[in-house]
């Protein structure tokens, strides 16, 4: 399951809580746990019953401790019906094959359970419902060949017609297509260049989570540059070779170099100089063959400004303007 697909009506979840997330609100545990589903959604599935706490019903102000063990029967999706919708979308270049565009954090990619609505493909309807209605399916997915987590920023490409997509797909699965982020991390590095080469698969204890796993998960391959560093924090220049969910924050997180500011694998990062409202991952570049002429493109996002911020009051500005302008 994918970070948007956490729940689909019918697999139960169990969370363990860690001292990480200890004292939170059932509610609050539910949102930070499962990062597609809204915190509007969790309160409603606590009222409904859904949700126990310690094998018994809960209230959403209820507040969990160290090895309380949450579970959660998510109710059976409502039907979705895919409308346009307008929300505003940063579009970097299109043409009649592609769309690329810079997604801003807090924008869920497509519809699922918790979200149903306010998504990017509502965008893309609103936008161009013409070549986007025409490629509907089951997934409900018109024109998405890869995504962003939620509160990951920056450049991704669309397609607007089947062919386009099907090339498209084919890039990825090939490794064809170069995908490059800019990360802050906890701590400093000994090295300058590095490659985590690790297996991924379902967390074994928290199956809301992903985890560097001894056996059973796919290749997961990252390699980064760093850039600069500054009061125990590092920024790094990441490229995946694979899209496994989660692969960066997992990564890092395995090397004992969280994401600042990842609510689901950084912990309490209660050293951070500074606690940004979301964690600071950005796409920052985009390296594909069209798919019509098999040309070589690359495109770039511009940091957005919260990460901009937090690389100016750590003291990295010079970085901020190069990476921003």
């Amino acid at each position: 399951m994918t970070n948007q697909e956490q729940h689909d009506g019918r697999e139960p979840a169990e969370i363990r809580v860690s001292p990480a997330t200890a004292g939170l609100r059932v509610d609050q545990l539910l949102a930070r746990s499962f990062p597609a589903v809204s915190r509007a959604f969790a309160q409603r599935c606590i009222k409904t019953g859904h949700v126990l706490l310690n094998d018994r019903a809960c209230r959403q102000a209820d507040t969990v401790k160290t090895n309380d063990l949450v579970r959660v029967q998510w109710p059976e999706p409502e039907p979705f019906e895919l409308k346009p919708e307008a929300i505003d979308l940063d579009i970097l270049t299109e043409d009649d094959d592609i769309l690329v565009l810079n997604k801003p954090a807090d924008l869920v990619v497509h519809p699922a359970a918790g979200n149903p609505t306010g998504t990017l493909v509502h965008g893309l309807l609103q936008h161009d419902e013409e070549h986007f209605a025409e490629m509907i399916d089951e997934d409900l997915r018109p024109g998405i060949v890869h995504r962003l987590d939620k509160d990951t920023s920056g450049v991704m490409v669309v397609t607007k017609n089947e062919a386009a997509r099907r090339a498209m797909k084919r890039a990825f699965a090939e490794r064809q297509v170069e995908k490059t982020y800019l990360a802050l991390v906890l701590g400093e590095f000994g090295t300058v260049t590095g490659t985590i080469r690790t297996q991924i698969g379902r967390h074994p204890r928290n199956r809301t989570k992903m985890a560097v796993v001894a056996e059973g998960g796919k290749p997961a391959v990252t390699r980064y540059r760093v850039l600069a560093s500054a009061q125990n924090v590092t920024l790094v220049e990441v490229n995946i070779e694979t899209g496994r969910t989660h692969q960066i924050r997992v990564h890092f997180a395995h090397l004992k170099h969280p994401v600042l500011g990842d609510p689901l694998y950084g912990g309490r990062q209660n050293d951070a100089p500074l606690r940004p409202k979301r964690q600071m991952l950005h796409a920052w570049k985009l390296v594909f063959p069209h798919p019509r002429t098999g040309i070589m493109r690359e495109y770039m996002a511009p940091l957005p400004a919260d990460f901009q911020q937090v690389l100016t009051e750590l003291g990295l500005a010079p970085f901020a303007r190069r990476t921003g302008d």
